[in-house]
């Protein structure tokens, strides 16, 4: 029998920009194999148009109209409000309400914590705990509220559409193989999902994609292949815990190292470029990093806030398979990530290390829960092939040829499994289109749906 969320509360405000966002607080079973085993409370903001009619018989403007379920990336990131992100009113304008949800564990959602996990006992139970906090479990939990949402529709008009950006979108292929039902279209901006057992086949790729991104940025920034190599060596001179950040952390040279992670994005080459040239200025004038150097690097990868990323990052991608620190491992193969190489030092991407978990001061508190995770092997599956081979379900997917997050050819693999999926393929953007393309890739995906080739 299928779970329906609970729904605690509902309280709406009109904010500028005219839209009327209600705030829903939901309560779901935390373990949907086990009901009676403990609940969550769940965080979602809707959004519609807020319209004043001039004519105030008229109640048309409190017709429901159809769901648009959005699923944010990460792992282990908050749902920012609607009237915050930039496809919002492009969404509206086509007429859906807008539903942006905090993933279990993020935002409002029963927000995992060092702190909020000691509360739930040792740390083998700590480590079972955030099992369930993968795209399976999200995935439930959208169903459960989706049955809450539309519990007086008309069966013609329960079923709602989903927007995936990045792992969410890697949530929303999980939607397509086991609750397909629920579902009337699927948009996916960047988030076609590897179909693998683990996390290995990932980095193989993904390595190679952000040595392409390094030689890129050196290409630009030529003056800051001697830059780098400097700050390396004064993160290097005393040890890995001699610089200390804001948060309490380290500074480590490998943490600098992973400034990489924004080479994805938009711009991201110009703000590592930004942060190398600001620490260089300070070893020019002053020797040693200033306060306001060391938070911006500190701030720039925010792990102490983000633990499901962290700890499940990796996770994510397993499938009866361990990921026993697979970025770690795979790193070896890629000699020209090494810090100690004559040539440029090459920054890296969206990987977790183990030593993140001595360098990051809330991550310290989670290394035994984080090996007992990397080391099970327990994972059920996150995706279903023989269901997405006859999937009728619409779905609509921008797949991004210079993705350094999510490889290109994998995604195109993963489309052509996806019975029915259409995609708009582009070398004009990165991974963070939504965001920063909106109004070309919203089209894009829209005309997909909308228009035909023949």
């Amino acid at each position: 029998m299928a779970t329906i969320a609970k729904i605690l509360s509902r309280t709406s405000h009109a904010v500028p920009g005219k839209l009327l966002i209600t705030e829903l607080l939901f309560e779901v079973p935390r373990d949907y194999s086990k009901p009676d085993g403990g609940s969550i409370k769940l965080f979602a903001r809707s959004a519609r148009k807020l319209e004043k009619p001039a004519d105030p018989t008229d109640d048309s403007s409190k017709k429901q109209l159809p769901w648009l379920c959005f699923l944010q990336g990460g792992p282990g990131f908050p749902c920012p409000s609607p009237q915050y992100t930039p496809w919002t009113n492009q969404i509206l304008d086509r007429g859906y309400e807008i539903l942006c949800l905090d993933q279990r564990g993020t935002g409002l959602s029963t927000p995992l914590s060092a702190s909020t996990l000691g509360l739930r006992g040792d740390d083998p139970v700590q480590a079972n705990y955030m099992k369930s906090f993968r795209a399976d479990s999200i995935v439930k939990d959208c169903e459960a509220i989706r049955l809450a949402l539309t519990a007086d529709f008309p069966k013609e008009k329960k079923k709602w559409s989903i927007m995936g950006q990045s792992f969410g979108g890697f949530c929303a292929v999980t939607y397509l193989s086991f609750h397909p039902e629920g579902l009337r279209e699927a948009f996916l901006f960047g988030g076609l999902p590897p179909l693998v057992d683990g996390p290995d086949p990932v980095y193989e790729r993904t390595y190679k994609k952000v040595a392409k991104r390094n030689k890129a940025y050196y290409e630009k920034y030529p003056e800051d292949v001697e830059r780098v190599k400097a700050i390396v060596k004064l993160l290097q001179r005393f040890g890995n815990s001699t610089v200390r950040t804001p948060t309490e952390g380290a500074l480590s040279a490998r943490r600098f190292q992973t400034l990489g992670l924004a080479f994805g994005a938009h711009g991201g080459i110009d703000s590592v470029h930004e942060i190398v040239l600001k620490a260089w200025m300070d070893l020019q004038m002053f020797g040693h990093l200033t306060r306001n150097t060391v938070s911006a690097i500190d701030q720039s990868f925010p792990l102490d806030t983000s633990i499901i990323y962290a700890v499940l990052h990796e996770p994510i991608y397993c499938q009866g398979t361990a990921s026993n620190w697979s970025a770690e491992r795979v790193l070896a193969k890629y000699p020209e990530f090494s810090l100690d190489t004559d040539g440029p030092i090459y920054f890296t991407g969206e990987m977790i290390y183990p030593f993140q978990f001595e360098d990051y001061n809330e991550l310290a508190k989670l290394l035994p829960q984080a090996n007992m995770l990397a080391s099970d092997s327990s994972w059920p599956a996150v995706y279903d092939e023989a269901q997405l081979a006859k999937n009728d379900v619409p779905v609509y997917a921008a797949v991004y040829m210079d993705d350094m997050y999510v490889d290109f050819d994998f995604s195109v693999e993963t489309a052509s499994k996806i019975k029915g999926c259409k995609t708009f393929i582009t070398n004009a953007m990165y991974h963070d289109a939504v965001r920063s393309k909106m109004e070309e890739v919203t089209k894009s995906l829209f005309a997909l749906r909308d228009d035909c080739i023949d």
